[in-house]
Parts: C-alpha cells; structure tokens; sequence
C-alpha cells in the first residue's frame, strides 16, 4: 500500500491511530497481536505492582537481556484488569532512564559539583554522619514539666521516607531508627493522610480505607468529595465507572473547583476551600432533624443512645475544658459518658431522650442553618439544600470517597470525622456497597504508616511511648493490655534473646519522646534552623518540594551537618545546595548520595490503599551500579553497628541487640517471618493474629500482618481469581490485613443473632451448626468461635473499647475485671464533634462564632517559629490558594519530571484563575503573572478558566486560584514549586499542613 505520511496523519487525525489503521484496510487485531508476540518472543515475563497513586495496579513487564522492553496493566488484577493511567505506562522509561543517577555521590561542604565515590565510601561516610549527629544529639535524661526522666534518645538525627519503598525496606527502616533512639521520624503520610488514621480510629477503632475497590460496583450512590479522582486515582474511577455501568450508581462530586471528575459526575457542588465541616454539618442535621437515618443500625452498632456526662458543654465556639493559655483542652473530662456501676457507658432507650450522644448532635447541627452555611460555605442555598436532600433521601448502599481535598487542613481531622457520622447514621459501615474510601496517593504510604515510620507511632498503630508512658507498665494503663501484646510480640522480634519478662521484653530499649514536642517532619527543619538537627536520613522523599513553606526546609537544610539520600534520582533536595540564586560555597551541609533501583529492579510486597498487599517480582537488572533498598539498608546498617561494635556504653545496647540475622539467600523471606510473626521456640510462623501470644513465647514485628507470611508461604503472592458471592473481595489474590480482611466491621452487616441484617446481600453470619463465623468474607470477630450471644461476639467494632462504633467521639477506657485497663478509645484533640472553624489564612471571619479564640481550630499552635513563619492577612494577600495534583505529574515531580512524554503534556508550573479575577487584574490566559503569599512569591503562566468561579461569602465576593505543586528545579521539565508559597500551620491532632487554603496575592508580572 502506497501511503504518504501526510495521509497517515490525516487519517490518524479523524479518530486516532486504531481507526486510522482500520479504515485503510488492516486487521488491527491480527496486526496487534502478531506485533505484540513478535516483540515479546524470547522474552521473560513477570508481574508487579505500579509506582504512583495507592491504588495498587498490577503490570505485567517483559525482559530481554536484563533490560525491560515492555511495560502494561495485568489483566489478572482485580483493581485495574490490564488498565494503566499515563503515569503507570510511562515508567516504563525509567529502568532505561539516562537520567537515573547510577554511582554513589558525594557533595563536599562548600562545594559546587558531586564526585562519584565507591559504595564502600559512601556507606562509610553516611554511617558516620548519623553516628555523629546521633551522638551530638544524644539526651539520657531531660526535665520535663518539672520532673527529670530518663528519655534514652537522640535529637540530633531524623529519618524521612518509606513512602516509595517496599513494606520489608520499611520494616527495616524503622527498626535502624528506633535502635539509634531517633524520634524525629515521619514520612510521605505526614502532608498526606496523615488525618486519616485518628479521624477513622475515633470512629472506627482503625485507620484505615474500609472497603476494596472492587466492592465499589455494589454501591449505590458514590459521594466524592474532596477529591479530583479521574486525575489523582484513575485506576479508582474505573471502578466507579463499572458502579455506574452495571447499577446506575448516581455520583456526586464537592470540590472547590470543576474537574475533569467534576464532568463525569451527575451532580456538582463548589464550595469554598476550608468549609466542609459547615457544608456536612448541614446534611447531618437534617438527617436528624428529618430522622432519616438507619435507627437499627445505629442502635445496634453505635453509641447514639449512649448518655453523656451533665458537665459537658459547647459555648461560643469552645468546648469545656479549653485552657486559653496552653491552647488546648487540658481536662477533657467533660466529653466522657455517664457510666454506670459497672464502668461501661449507660444507654437510654430513646434516640432522643436527654442527654444521649443524638440528642446531644441534634442539638449542636441545629445551629447549621441552611443560611449560615451558605454565607460561609459561598454554595448558594438551593443548591446546599439539594446536595442535602439528596444524601438524605438516599436508600441503600452509599459510599464515600475522598483524598487531600479533605485531608490538608488544620481541621482535616474533624473533616473526615464529619464523613464517618453520616456514613454510620446512614448504616454504611461493614457492609457491601458501603464504606469510606480514603484514597492514599503514593505506591506504599500505607504501609509507611502501618510500619510506624512516623514520630508519633510504631508498627501496627501502637502509640510511642512519651514521657507520660515511660514504662510499660504506664503505656499499658493507657492504652490497654489489648494492645500490650502486640507491643510485648513487637520487642520480642527486634531484640530476640535480649526481649525478656525481667526487662519488660525490652521496652526499655526504646526511646521516650517529650510529649509536649511534636517530631514531626516540620519540626526537623525548623530544629535545624535552631541549630539542634545535625543530619537527615531521606529515603525515597523530597520535602523541598513537597512540604509546606518550602523555604524553611532549604534554611534548616542549609544548617545541618550532613544529609544522606537514597533515591532513583538526584531530587531538589539532594541538591538543595545548587538551587538557582544561592552560593553553594556558603553551603557546608555534606551530602552522601546513595543510588537505589527502580521498583522494577527488585522484589518485595507493598500494601495498597485498601490495604491489600501484593507481590512485586524482579524485572530487568539493575541499572548501573544502583541497588536494591534493602540491599543498601543492609549495608548501611552493619557498618553502623561495626562503629559501634566496641562500645560497652548501655545508651549502645539497643544497636548491638536490634535482630539483624536475616540469610543471604533468603533475605526478604526471612524480614518477611519477621514481621508476620512466629513461635519463639520452634520458630514456626503464625497463621494469624489470633496465634500471637502476650508473654514473650510468639515474637511478630507488627501484628496487623501476622500471617501475611503463613504456613503456606508468601501469600502476597498469590493471584486467585475466586469470587465467592460475586462481591468484588477475590480472597486468594493477594493478602489484605488484617487477617486478609476485605470489609472492615462486617460484623456490623449483622443483626443481634449473627443472621445477615440484608438476607439478599449477605457478607458474613453466624454458621449455628458449625458453631462459628463464616461468610465470603474473612468475619471481623476477636474469636471466630465466640457466638452472637456472647460478649466477644457482640462487638461490631471490636477496636474501640466499646465495641460499638463512635458517632460522638467520647474518651473511654474499657476494663478487666481485675480493674486494669483492657482497651482505650481515641478522641481528637479539638472536641469530640466536628465544627467549622475557618482556615489559618482566611478571607473571611467565622460567622459562626465572635470569639476570637474561635475564629480558627482554637488548638493551633502557631507561629512556632515566628521569623520563619510570617502569616498572611486578607488586606495583602486577597485570594485564597488550593494546591493539588494532575493526571500528568505526581507529587514532587521526581520521577514524571524525568519522564519525556509527561513533560511534553505539562510543561512547567501555572496557576489557574477564574475569567473574572482575569478581567479584575488585567491579564490573559498564558501571561506571566506573580504569585506571592506571605513567605514567597513565584512567577508562572496564568490559565484562565471557568472552573473556579467566585463565591459570595459573608456578603463579600471571593476568588478562589488554584495551582499544581509538582514542580522544582531538577528533571526534564523545571519550574517553582508552588509550597515556597504554602503556610505550615498545622492540624493539632497530626501536624499536618493546611495545603488547600492559604492566602496569596496575584498581579500581572
């Protein structure tokens, strides 16, 4: 055939490539497969799981000669069946990435180029620098509150990362941490999700997404909010889709601006950045004001009709107990219940009768006018009553979905808590169909968090110890013995032999943070300003992109001693030294690099937003001379524990006893018995939790997987197609914790006697003559054998000290018979129900309240640093800022700035503005105009658009501009990263940031 390259692209112009082919006579079908077995002969094949968002996509890669020649969606994965997003098919470029950084690297203080260095080297000077810095920061003792306790720590020395590696590398991480005594530990969750576990543990007694993606085509009704899905979570929408496709499932979208999810949606909603608690304390008042809820539900599953204490009060936007001084609530014992004799909470047999957690929340969302919502919200008034009546009127399953949207705010906490009171009044909790899916946005920021790489926490969601738990005897009055055996199982396998009853099974190994000091990721810059933080350990993060008030990182970087960063690319904060402007000789931070591989390059499993753990196999070697993590971990490791191999000081021990003792040639296997757990004596591995033991006979490094590695062998790895119940749960493929659990608190599906509450959805039951628990679900029971009339088997939410989940979030201690405590409940630092309190940086007052302690959430601390941390005021700083992602990039920019084909979809940074801010300041869509805020100020393109349109807001009109953050200045494609111009102010429950509403000014350039 005679065909020009002019009519090809003529052709391929009319519908694209396949068409084209087509209409021009091929048999595409023919022709793609033969193309596909031609390419693909002689090739290896091997499946893993994808590198961005959590969705936890499968893809299946090709080799040929140790390099991958081919990259695609597995068609075998019941999330994704053979999709990929852009960002999935196009990192397929980066095992053969010329911009990979390939050699270890070192940067001398002062100067201004790396020089390549031997892993020999690098390993040696990086194990140095952190023994240094560990040493320079060592405290034993410190004074707190007037009393002298022994703390066994460092302050000098913070770890960062575990977001983009896989779960055995975190494990490995946090035990290197918690050995050297660092407290100052976080990673990606921190300005993520870090809201997302106290928000659903409060109400659940977990933290976690509830329900899998495939469970979405049993729903009803979809409720996104907070969300740009079809961008940020492609793989999710796709799932939504097949809701929509086989039930007709209705969705609707609440965002502050129109997106591309916006335009899928039946209905879409904008409101105002920073007001959602106002927008959903509506809804739920008229569910109650209406009593269009699910009253047996909430009766059997929640503490609606428990009583609350007569001293509890809410006045002038405060709840008793607040200490203006500290800001905080000092005494919280007013948010308690009414307990009985017995010291369980009483109930009333009225929804309503006084004083019950109901009539208690009727009252409080009463205040929540349709008017006052929407002078605060800007969502005129009809149209906050018609997204009302809609969640209200609602019969069946609904399910809501969210991402930082709602998560990056100083109230996000409260945010998401707003979603788990209207989704248990709707009796949405445990069932199909149902559920709160928090979607988590990088490859392992879930198990990040499971393994505890964060200040405030160990594995398996444990509470580190402060100086008011010093002791295990103290952490255990506090949070139970339920939890003390996880944390007995927990020491046991980090220091074996050295673990015993005498010494508490090492407790004592352990750091002990200052409780009135937050770690957290932002308090290691601003220490390091301070001059306190000698040197950071970064593993596969970039916060000089992605943290709030980026030029605060860049000063506190600039201070410290040394820094060492393991990654696939040499990222702005390796090379923060270099940023455009500065003089690296004034710079005398020294920097190690040290080059890891690409996921693709090595093994191991990740866990996924639903908290499915999946198996990643070895595709193509390894480029250059970069490694594994695990294999660099390794390294970098025993050469600490060699510096210190003649130490006989006792502050050294816990280094010297860490469990190392994991076989060449079966490395990750053996880290992997580690943590899903074993018998002490025979070294079998466990099957579940249900086999770990609380006195020292079972070692499980973190209990939420135990059995994840079980006597059948990797069960991570399995691929099972089975579906029992067509619900969307594929039991063998893959292992979900806990105990490969699919929908948490099925329990609750249930009626009293174990019969399904739903006979033509059932889940899971009460099988009377088996004399046990079954279902198509693993059942969410402390005790499988326990029946419906028995304690064990009446607790829909057995992680709450209840047993019961929380529509009002009250502080509790349930106990033994003996008097210890068993188990405890959490309750958000800022009140027990949600309220609207306005952003830091606010155009606007709070028209709920004239209290200025109330004008924000009134347990901000902030400036914590006040030369480094200005505050922005409407007079200066007119509109408001929301950052976000795109389809195109993903979070820093590390990797899809170093991938061609995205940087010719999105070239560099830009901020979107509405067509009538654009007339009001003189400017057109592609002009340059400067963005400036409090602390900085960038220039980009403008893109005018009517996606964001204004909202009237206390009688006043107010702009909204939006811009992507994904932007710095390494990579194929440069630009100025929109977080020089965010604040960190924090959410007092997580320290994390206020990303979607700061104050910023825009001019034409």
């Amino acid at each position: 055939m005679d065909l020009s390259r002019r009519d090809f692209l003529k052709a391929t112009g009319i519908g694209g490539i396949s068409l084209a082919l087509s209409s021009l006579g091929f048999d595409l079908k023919e022709a793609k497969a033969a193309a596909h077995t031609f390419k693909l002969e002689g090739a290896r094949e091997f499946t893993s799981i994808c590198h961005f968002c959590a969705c936890g996509c499968g893809v299946i890669g090709y080799v040929k000669d140790g390099k991958l020649i081919n990259l695609e969606g597995s068609t075998d994965s019941p999330i994704n069946r053979g999709a990929l997003c852009s960002k999935g098919l196009g990192y397929a470029v980066i095992p053969n990435s010329k911009e990979r950084a390939t050699k270890p690297l070192y940067r001398a203080p002062g100067s201004d180029h790396w020089e390549e260095i031997s892993w020999d080297e690098a390993i040696d000077r990086a194990a140095k620098a952190m023994k240094n810095a560990r040493e320079k920061g060592w405290k034993q003792t410190e004074e707190i509150d007037g009393e002298t306790y022994e703390v066994r720590r460092t302050d000098g020395l913070s770890f960062i990362g575990g977001s983009q590696i896989n779960n055995e590398e975190c494990y490995q991480n946090i035990k290197m941490a918690r050995a050297l005594g660092v407290v100052y530990i976080d990673n990606q969750t921190r300005v993520c999700h870090a809201n997302t576990p106290p928000a659903m543990g409060a109400a659940f007694g977990r933290g976690a997404m509830t329900n899998p993606w495939g469970d979405l085509k049993n729903t009803k009704l979809v409720w996104i909010e907070g969300s740009n899905l079809a961008e940020c979570h492609p793989m999710g929408l796709k799932n939504v889709m097949k809701a929509r496709e086989q039930n007709g499932t209705k969705i609707v979208h609440v965002d502050v601006r129109y997106t591309r999810t916006s335009k899928i949606a039946d209905e879409f909603f904008q409101l105002r950045p920073g007001t959602d608690i106002a927008f959903m304390g509506y809804i739920i008042s008229q569910m109650l004001e209406r009593e269009k809820f699910n009253k047996d539900y909430v009766l059997r599953n929640t503490n609606a009709a428990c009583l609350l204490r007569d001293d509890f009060s809410f006045h002038d936007g405060l709840f008793s107990g607040f200490d203006e001084a500290k800001k905080s609530y000092t005494n919280r014992e007013s948010w308690g219940y009414a307990l009985g004799a017995d010291g369980k909470p009483q109930k009333a047999n009225d929804l309503f009768a006084p004083n019950t957690v109901l009539s208690r929340l009727k009252e409080f969302y009463s205040r929540y006018t349709v008017e006052m919502v929407s002078n605060v919200t800007g969502m005129p008034a009809e149209e906050i009553q018609r997204a009302a009546d809609i969640w209200v009127n609602h019969e069946g399953p609904a399910i809501i979905m969210y991402a930082l949207g709602m998560t990056q705010h100083t109230v996000g906490v409260q945010n998401i808590r707003c979603f788990t009171i209207m989704q248990l009044l709707k009796g949405n909790i445990g069932i199909p169909g149902g559920g709160i899916i928090a979607m988590r946005g990088q490859p392992n920021v879930q198990a990040s968090t499971d393994f505890g790489i964060e200040f405030n926490m160990q594995p398996g969601y444990l509470v580190a110890p402060t100086h008011k738990t010093n002791t295990l005897a103290k952490w255990t009055d506090a949070f139970g013995t339920f939890r003390r055996k996880w944390y007995v199982n927990m020491t046991k396998a980090w220091f074996g032999e050295h673990a015993t009853a005498e010494n508490d099974y090492g407790f004592n190994y352990g750091a002990i943070r200052n409780g009135n000091h937050p770690d957290s990721i932002y308090a290691i810059f601003e220490d390091a300003w301070r001059g306190t933080m000698h040197a950071l350990y970064l593993c596969g993060q970039n916060p000089h992109v992605t943290n709030a008030n980026a030029g605060l990182v860049h000063d506190g970087l600039c201070k410290m001693d040394s820094l060492v960063v393991q990654d696939i690319f040499v990222n702005e904060t390796a090379e923060f030294w270099n940023r455009p402007g500065d003089n690296p000789a004034d710079i005398q931070t020294e920097v190690i690099f040290l080059p890891a591989c690409s996921y693709l390059e090595r093994e191991g499993s990740i866990t996924n937003s639903m908290r499915l753990i999946q198996w990643r196999m070895k595709g193509p070697d390894v480029l250059g001379d970069s490694k594994p993590d695990y294999e660099i971990n390794d390294m970098l490791w025993k050469r600490i524990r060699e510096l210190y191999a003649d130490s006989t000081d006792k502050k050294d021990e816990p280094i010297k006893f860490m469990t190392w003792n994991y076989r060449k040639d079966h490395y990750l296997e053996d880290i992997m018995k580690e943590i899903s757990g074993y018998d002490v004596a025979t070294g079998t591995v466990v099957n579940g939790i249900g086999e770990l033991k609380d006195n020292g006979e079972t070692a499980s490094g973190m209990w939420i997987y135990a059995g994840y590695y079980g006597r059948e062998g990797n069960m991570t790895a399995r691929r099972g197609q089975d579906d029992p119940g067509n619900i969307g749960i594929f039991p063998q493929f893959g292992w979900a914790w806990p105990d490969n659990i699919h929908i948490l608190y099925n329990r609750a599906s249930c009626l009293e006697d174990g019969s399904p509450a739903d006979k033509d959805h059932p889940l899971v039951w009460w099988d009377a003559a088996a004399g046990k628990w079954t279902g198509y679900d693993v059942p969410d029971v402390g005790n499988r054998t326990a029946g419906p009339s028995t304690p064990a088997g009446q607790k829909p939410f057995r992680m709450n000290g209840e047993g019961f989940a929380r529509i009002y979030a009250a502080p509790y201690k349930d106990k033994n018979p003996d008097g210890t405590t068993r188990d405890a409940s959490s309750t958000p630092v800022d009140g027990p129900i949600p309220e609207h309190y306005e952003p830091f940086e606010s155009p606007t007052h709070n028209a709920m309240h004239e209290n200025e302690n109330a004008q924000h959430n009134p347990c901000i601390k902030y400036p914590r640093l006040p030369e480094k941390q200005p505050i922005g005021t409407k007079d200066k700083f007119p509109y408001v800022l929301c950052s976000s992602g795109i389809a195109e990039h993903w979070c820093s920019g590390t990797v899809t700035r170093n991938i061609p084909w995205l940087n010719e979809l999105v070239k560099e940074n830009f901020v979107e503005i509405s067509e009538q801010l654009a007339k009001k300041i003189g400017v057109k869509a592609g002009d340059k105009v400067k963005v400036s805020s409090a602390r900085s100020e960038i220039v980009v393109k403008a893109m005018v658009t009517k996606r964001a349109q204004p909202l009237k807001v206390n009688g006043e009109e107010t702009h909204m501009v939006w811009m992507p953050y994904s932007f710095g200045f390494k990579g194929l494609s440069t630009g100025p990263s929109t977080n020089y111009l965010t604040n960190d102010a924090l959410d007092p429950n997580s320290e994390e940031q206020e990303f979607k509403a700061c104050l910023v000014n825009v001019q034409k350039a």
